[in-house]
């Protein structure tokens, strides 16, 4: 059994405990000599480790996905933790706990099945409700439902990860519902809990998060709407119309073609459903990112690539806030026109700046989209 954990893991100690390999590169340092790169996980986090002797001979011994027993001291580097491997041995699948190595949601599972349960009930509309309650009733789709990851690397990926996010989205469903008036409520909710169902079959997790092939081939959002209409063939009296506004919302919940989504939302319901759904994705996405780095006494964390920036840690939390005297700011002189060939002023160029970062507001959204709805666009880029 498994007794020490990368949650607990030091500066300065020395780890001997098995890990499963996530992921592992092999690279050359500016000295010539090859090295790897380890992540390597556990249910409580990852931490990444470093082979720089006797890499050939080690990197021998195991692949990519292998449980390892690791031995070596830690350390830590830019604020991350980092093991230094001496030793490494790949073990067998049959001397580990799989639960030991696959990080789970912190959320108790049974919990978070009784509250979808509840939901369920609590849907008005008859139709709906009847839907929710045949996917219920089905074992073998509850089961796959509150142990898949809702995804594979950017938010909620642990096990239960899907549930727990199909839940959060569902109640700030139920918020804005509340907030405003105009929503089909039951309608909302139902498309907040089947919106990403296709992750059952898109993502395997196993031994670790991946895509299988009906997820490359497909995607959740095809699989998902076929699950449902799959189940609404069972009801002989399910208002058509309806079953069309429900698989809608699974058809354009990312929002646009260039996200992976078929349709674009088209209904209000389609609208806030979009937004929710990346709204909890991204709260999850950064605090992920942010607790991923207990050792970094910084107030910013390291960069995050698919995000394109830093996040402030509110490092200075509990300090007195310090207030700088006003400064007297002096107009800076403009610089000279530059002169072209022809005597005449050249204006100097203006500075664009790069849209980039989270891609999913809605600037982006509404980038080189037409918007006669809100007056012409007077910020050309």
């Amino acid at each position: 059994m498994k007794t020490v954990f990368v949650e607990q893991i030091r500066e300065r100690d020395w780890v001997d405990a098995p890990f499963l390999v996530r992921e592992k590169i092999t690279a050359m340092a500016r000295n010539g000599k090859p090295y790897l790169t380890l992540k390597l996980v556990d249910r409580s986090g990852e931490v990444e480790g470093r082979v720089w002797d006797r890499v050939d001979e080690i990197a021998d011994r195991f692949e990519k996905n292998d449980f390892v027993k690791v031995q070596g001291k830690a350390s830590v580097y830019l604020g991350k933790m980092q093991l230094v491997v001496q030793d490494l041995q790949r073990i067998k699948d049959q001397e580990v706990e799989m639960a030991d190595f696959l990080p789970v949601s912190k959320r108790d599972v049974a919990e978070m099945v009784r509250e979808l349960k509840e939901v369920v009930a609590g849907l008005a509309d008859p139709h709906l409700r009847g839907l929710m309650e045949a996917f219920l009733a089905d074992n073998d789709f509850l089961q796959a439902f509150q142990t898949a990851p809702a995804a594979k690397t950017m938010h909620h990926v642990y096990i239960g990860g899907l549930l727990e996010h199909s839940l959060a989205v569902a109640g700030l469903a139920d918020d804005i519902c509340r907030r405003y008036s105009g929503f089909n409520r039951d309608l909302l909710v139902t498309g907040a809990l089947l919106h990403d169902i296709g992750k059952v079959e898109e993502l395997s997790y196993r031994r670790t998060f991946e895509y299988t092939d009906a997820g490359k081939l497909l995607g959740h959002v095809v699989i998902g709407t076929e699950m449902v209409e799959e189940k609404l063939r069972s009801f002989s009296d399910f208002p058509p119309v309806l079953g069309t506004l429900l698989k809608h919302l699974l058809l354009s919940h990312h929002g646009q073609y260039e996200y992976g989504s078929p349709k674009r939302p088209k209904t209000l319901e389609a609208v806030v459903l979009n937004f929710l759904d990346d709204l909890d994705s991204k709260i999850n996405g950064v605090r992920t990112h942010i607790d991923r780095e207990p050792d970094n006494a910084a107030s910013w964390t390291s960069y995050h690539r698919f995000y394109d920036r830093y996040f402030f840690k509110d490092g200075l939390a509990g300090q007195p806030e310090i207030v700088p005297a006003p400064a007297v700011k002096q107009p800076e002189p403009e610089p000279p026109p530059q002169s072209a060939a022809d005597g005449t002023a050249k204006k100097a160029p203006e500075k664009k700046e790069g849209r980039r970062g989270f891609g999913f507001t809605l600037g982006d959204q509404l980038k080189d989209k037409s918007l006669e709805l809100f007056g012409p666009d007077d910020q050309q880029e």
